[in-house]
């Protein structure tokens, strides 16, 4: 493959069928075969014109195209004249698709693997398909482009030297509040994926435990309703409650602050009774961790001491 082949149109109107190859505007270039092996294509998160002409040569010239939906995938595809037969690999299926893949990789195919969306791999099955792929000796191309992590993040406005991709919290109650708890002291900023039928109850749990940090709600990144909601985590929770928003949601939150000043014995006292009221003691210990300067374990002892023997 090469990687920086340069783009000449082919000028007839419409492609032989057995000439690979796609359009961009009313221009059409052949794409040739890319080098036997599997490739990780990153696809547009909303916005068709975010593909990358690579992207392009190996959707239209790779032995093998699979896909999540074939339904999403098609749009794509029509929009860049790609005319092609499609394979599925999705959680239901990734066993039984992944045997068929890896045969077809031994045969010397070129395997492309797309998502609905973004960069694959990312809260998807795919990572099992480069493992086995990896281990039988394969090839394995990483075709950057578009990412939801990515865009939120630098659109922020919070840090981006250190992340800490989380994915999607769980979706009951108290796991999610574990799983929070448990990115508490974390310094880098954290980035979530979320349902939006879930983010008022995730932004309420990360107010309770993480505190009033600074936090943004990016939806339908590079689509035509684009929002990119800034405040406290406190803050956003309140304008969520009772509203959940619409399309695909990314939280990022500002990590843990390393120069917070130390806050005194009777301080933790008062902001720990004020939490356990609410929530356990775990929770509590991380939420009042996380707004302080005090080291964990000191909060942990402190909140032992007032919920002992006679308290």
């Amino acid at each position: 493959m090469t990687e920086d082949r340069t783009l000449r149109p082919n000028p007839a109107s419409a492609p032989k069928a057995a000439e690979p190859s796609f359009t961009i505007g009313a221009a059409r270039f052949p794409a040739g075969p890319p080098a036997p092996g599997l490739y990780i294509i990153s696809t547009p998160i909303g916005n068709l014109g975010d593909i990358t002409i690579r992207a392009l040569e190996i959707l239209a010239g790779a032995t093998r195209l699979y896909c999540e939906d074939t339904r999403q995938t098609r749009r794509l595809l029509d929009r860049y004249g790609i005319l092609r037969r499609l394979g599925t690999y999705h959680e239901h299926n990734a066993q039984t698709a992944r045997r068929s893949i890896l045969a077809s990789l031994d045969k010397g195919a070129s395997v492309a693997l797309i998502s609905d969306a973004g960069t694959p791999l990312v809260s998807d099955p795919g990572f099992k398909l480069v493992r086995d792929a990896v281990a039988a000796g394969h090839s394995v191309y990483p075709v950057p482009g578009a990412s939801a992590m990515l865009a939120a993040a630098v659109a922020s406005g919070l840090p981006t030297d250190h992340l800490h991709f989380h994915g999607f919290l769980p979706p009951k109650r108290i796991p999610r509040r574990k799983a929070i708890s448990g990115l508490a002291d974390i310094e880098a900023s954290l980035v979530f994926y979320e349902s939006p039928g879930r983010t008022g109850a995730a932004l309420n749990d990360l107010a309770e435990i993480l505190g009033a940090r600074p936090a943004v709600v990016a939806r339908e990144l590079t689509k035509l309703h684009e929002e990119i909601l800034r405040g406290s985590l406190t803050e956003l929770a309140q304008r969520f409650a009772d509203s959940p928003p619409r399309g695909e949601v990314v939280l990022v939150v500002a990590g843990a602050d390393p120069g917070a000043t130390a806050a005194s014995d009777d301080t933790i006292d008062r902001m720990l009774r004020a939490a356990m009221a609410q929530s356990s003691l775990r929770d509590a210990v991380a939420s009042v961790t996380a707004r302080t300067g005090r080291k964990k374990r000191e909060v942990y002892a402190r909140a032992l001491a007032l919920t002992g023997p006679g308290r």
